[in-house]
C-alpha cells in the first residue's frame, strides 16, 4: 500500500517520498523491511529517539512530531492521534463495515459484553466481541492481550470480523485506550456506560481525569445508554448530541428499570420495565447481575429489537468465565472465582454473596503490584468489613515485594473485628482456605478471574486456580 493512501485523512506537515509500505507498527523490535514506523512518546520509552535507526533496519519511513533531520520522514502534529487512523487505513476502514458497541465503566464491562453478544446471536446476528478475556470472531476465539488492544490488533480483528460476515461488533473500552487514541477516529453506534468507582489513579492521576477519559466514548457515538443510578452516570452524556437513553434500579424515571428484583443462588430474576413489562429470569446470580443483564437488554432495545424477544434471549445467556464462576467441588461449601480487584468491585460481590448465603462467605483477595496504592487499605477495609471471614494474600505484585503489599491492605483492617489469616503464598493460601471450609461456607478467591497465570518479581508464572482447587480437594 503507498505510504499516502496511509496517511489519507491525517494532516502532514512537509513533503514526502511516496513509498510502498507493507505494514505499520510503533513497536520498534517488530520493525521489518518496508514497514512504516511511527514515534511515540511513552512514559519510559520515546520512539522517536530510535527512528534512524529504523529506516537503517529497512523501514520504508517513520512518522515523527517534529524534524529529525531524516530523509523518509513524515511529520504530523501528534502521532499517538495518527496512529489509530493510519492503522485503520492499512486494513481498508473496516468499522465503517460494523456496528459498534462500545461498553466502558469500571466494573461490569465483560459480562455485559458477553451477555449483549449472546442476546444479539440468539436474535440471529452474527457478533464479533473484543474484550479482557479474550476476542471472538463469531465462534473463532482470538487471545487478549489488553481490554482494548493497541490499534493495529484492534483493526486487524475488524477485518476479520468484516470478512467473515460480522453485522456487530460489540467491545469494552477502556479508559487508557480512550486516552491513548487507541479508538481515535473510530465512530460507535452506540456507546453503554456502566459505572465508575476508584480504578486506574496509578495512571490517571485524578479521578476527573479518568472519568473525563470515559466521557470520550460518548463523544464519538449516536447512541448512549447510561447508568443514572450511578452519579457519573449522570455526568457522562451531559451536553452530548447523541441520543441518550437511561437504565436503572433505584430510580423509576429511566428508559429502562428492574423493579421487584428477586435473587437466588441460581440467578436473579426481575420485571424489566419500560414501555412494556417483561419477567427476566438471569442465570447469574449476585445484584450486579441484575445492572449488568439491564444494561445488556437495554442495549439490544435502544438498537430497536423486539422486546419480548430481548427478554427470552436473557434468559438462555450463561456465565462468564472469572466473573461470579462456581468451581466445581462436590463438596458441601461452594467456592467462586471471580476477577474484583478495585474496592468497589470487591464490595459489589461480597455484598452479593451475602444476600444468598446460608453459611459464611470467606473471601480470600490480595492486590496487584505496580498499581494504585491507595486502593489497598481500602479494599482490606471493605473484605474485612463485609465477609465472615478473610484469608490476605498475593494477587500479581510483579516488581513489588508482596509482604509489602499485603502490609498496605491490613493497615485498613486494624480496626476489624473480622478474623483474618495471612497467607502470602497464593497456592498455600487456596490450598488452606479448601481444607478449612465449613458446611454452607462461599469461598470467594477474588482478583484473578479468568487469569491463568501470576506475575511475580521473579516473572511469570503459570497459576490457574480451578488447578489449585482440584489439587486440595484430592
Amino acid at each position: 500500500m503507498k505510504l499516502s493512501q496511509l496517511l489519507k485523512g491525517i494532516e502532514v506537515k512537509n513533503s514526502y517520498t511516496d513509498v510502498e509500505v507493507c505494514d505499520v507498527t510503533q513497536d520498534s523490535r517488530l520493525v521489518k523491511e518496508g514497514y512504516l514506523f511511527i514515534c511515540i512518546k511513552g512514559a519510559t520509552f520515546d520512539g522517536h529517539s530510535v527512528a534512524k535507526e529504523m529506516l537503517e533496519k529497512g523501514a520504508a519511513a517513520v512518522v515523527c512530531e517534529y524534524d529529525l533531520g531524516l530523509d523518509r520522514q513524515v511529520i504530523v502534529s501528534d502521532t499517538r492521534s495518527a496512529l489509530s487512523p493510519i492503522c485503520a487505513n492499512f486494513f481498508g476502514n473496516p468499522a465503517e463495515k460494523l456496528k459498534l458497541i462500545g461498553l466502558t465503566g469500571t466494573n461490569g464491562k465483560t459480562t455485559t459484553t458477553f451477555l449483549i453478544k449472546q442476546i444479539l446471536e440468539s436474535l440471529g446476528k452474527k457478533v464479533g466481541l473484543i474484550g479482557t478475556v479474550q476476542n471472538m470472531v463469531g465462534d473463532e476465539v482470538y487471545p487478549a492481550h489488553y481490554t482494548t488492544p493497541d490499534p493495529h490488533e484492534l483493526q486487524s480483528l475488524f477485518r476479520k470480523m468484516v470478512d467473515a460476515g460480522c453485522e456487530y461488533c460489540v467491545m469494552e473500552v477502556s479508559s487508557q485506550a480512550l486516552a491513548q487514541g487507541r479508538v481515535k477516529g473510530i465512530e460507535f453506534l452506540l456507546g453503554a456506560f456502566t459505572n465508575l468507582t476508584q480504578d486506574h489513579l496509578d495512571y490517571h492521576k485524578t479521578f476527573e481525569n479518568y472519568f473525563a477519559a470515559k466521557r470520550i466514548l460518548f463523544e464519538n457515538c449516536k447512541i448512549a445508554l447510561t447508568n443514572t443510578d450511578d452519579e457519573y452516570g449522570k455526568r457522562i452524556t451531559e451536553g452530548l448530541d447523541c441520543k441518550v437513553y437511561t437504565y436503572g434500579v433505584k430510580k423509576i424515571n429511566v428508559d429502562f428499570s428492574a423493579r421487584n428484583v428477586e435473587f437466588s443462588p441460581k440467578g436473579v430474576k426481575y420485571e424489566l420495565v419500560c414501555d412494556s413489562i417483561g419477567r427476566v429470569n438471569c442465570p447469574i446470580p449476585g445484584r450486579f447481575s441484575v445492572y449488568n443483564s439491564l444494561c445488556a437488554a437495554g442495549v439490544a432495545l435502544a438498537l430497536g429489537f423486539d422486546f419480548s424477544e430481548v427478554v427470552m434471549a436473557i434468559s438462555q445467556c450463561i456465565g462468564v468465565k472469572g466473573r461470579i464462576e462456581v468451581v466445581p467441588t462436590n463438596t458441601d461449601f461452594t467456592v467462586i472465582i471471580d476477577y474484583a480487584h478495585s474496592p468497589d468491585g470487591l464490595k459489589n460481590i461480597i455484598s452479593s454473596l451475602k444476600e444468598i448465603a446460608t453459611g459464611r462467605v470467606v473471601t480470600l483477595f490480595g492486590c496487584g503490584g505496580d498499581r494504585d496504592k491507595t486502593k489497598r487499605p481500602l479494599m482490606g477495609k471493605i473484605a474485612s468489613e463485609l465477609s465472615d471471614f478473610c484469608i490476605v494474600t498475593s494477587d500479581n505484585p510483579r516488581s513489588e515485594n508482596p509482604g509489602a503489599i499485603i502490609n498496605d491492605i491490613l493497615e485498613g483492617m486494624k480496626d476489624t473485628k473480622t478474623p483474618f489469616k495471612v497467607i502470602e503464598n497464593r497456592e498455600e493460601a487456596i490450598k488452606w482456605a479448601v481444607n478449612n471450609a465449613k458446611e454452607n461456607d462461599i469461598l470467594l478467591l477474588a482478583g484473578k478471574g479468568h487469569e491463568t497465570y501470576q506475575i511475580l518479581p521473579t516473572g511469570t508464572i503459570h497459576f490457574d486456580e480451578r488447578e489449585v482447587v482440584n489439587e486440595a480437594l484430592k
